[in-house]
């Protein structure tokens, strides 16, 4: 039997007075003692961080996220779940336990209304598609739409289903803002310092124009993790961020 639909959790979509625009720092690496020892690098310029895979493979993710909620920050747990669905709720269920503000997850309805009944006050995002997926890919795959199409389908549907938001490039986030509407977490990984290049995600964009398009979250790991000086590349790009946020503010 279908679960009953829940109504959309409100996420931190929307920067509260006084608190910078979300710039999530992507834990991309091999350990949790080099993950924490890039949190203390950044020096409380964000306090917002995303574990993903890696640390999760490397059976250190599920602690990471509980020490550093326990410290009071911010932790998307990027899991991206894809299982049946009575798995997904059950993975979700201990997510939530661990502190995690939000956590990702891939899927259909069904695994979306189970992971999302599980979450408790972790904010379920759906990811519509990878950064690294190419028009070739959308055909090998069997989808008859293009990557925007995709995304704004999923994003949408995720949202009547009580997703917190969605995941999605800065390169969708614009038609994704126009679907979900205006309360729904929208977070865009892929951000890029210089015109992107040499790497997996193709489908990119400066913080700028991820926020202009309608991202409430950014995702960033190479441009901090690879910095020489990692608090200073979070405390400029939060800078771009909010000047983002005025320009647009001055249109409206």
């Amino acid at each position: 039997m279908a679960l009953p639909r829940p109504t959309v959790k409100s996420p931190p979509a929307s920067r509260p007075a006084g608190k910078p625009f979300p710039v999530i720092v992507a834990l991309d690496l091999p350990s949790a003692s080099a993950a924490e020892r890039l949190v203390e690098r950044i020096d409380g310029a964000t306090d917002f961080f995303k574990i993903g895979l890696e640390l999760f493979a490397a059976g250190e993710g599920m602690q990471l996220v509980e020490r550093l909620a326990g410290r009071g920050l911010a932790v998307f747990a990027d899991f991206k779940f894809f299982d049946i669905p009575a798995t997904v709720g059950r993975a979700t269920a201990r997510i939530a336990e661990a502190g995690a503000t939000f956590v990702s997850v891939h899927g259909q309805d069904a695994m979306l209304e189970q992971a999302v009944a599980a979450a408790g006050t972790t904010g379920v995002l759906a990811v519509t598609a990878l950064t690294s997926l190419a028009p070739r890919d959308m055909q090998e795959l069997g989808f008859s739409c293009d990557v925007r199409g995709l995304a704004t389908s999923r994003a949408r549907r995720s949202v009547e289903l009580g997703c917190a938001g969605a995941v999605c490039s800065p390169l969708e986030a614009a038609a994704v803002r126009a679907a979900v509407g205006p309360a729904a977490a929208v977070v865009t990984p892929g951000i890029r310092a210089e015109p992107a290049g040499g790497d997996d995600q193709i489908r990119t964009a400066s913080i700028k124009d991820a926020i202009t398009a309608g991202a409430s979250h950014v995702v960033v790991g190479r441009p901090v993790r690879d910095a020489a000086d990692p608090a200073q590349a979070v405390r400029n790009l939060v800078e771009q961020a909010e000047q983002a946020r005025r320009e647009i503010s001055g249109r409206a």
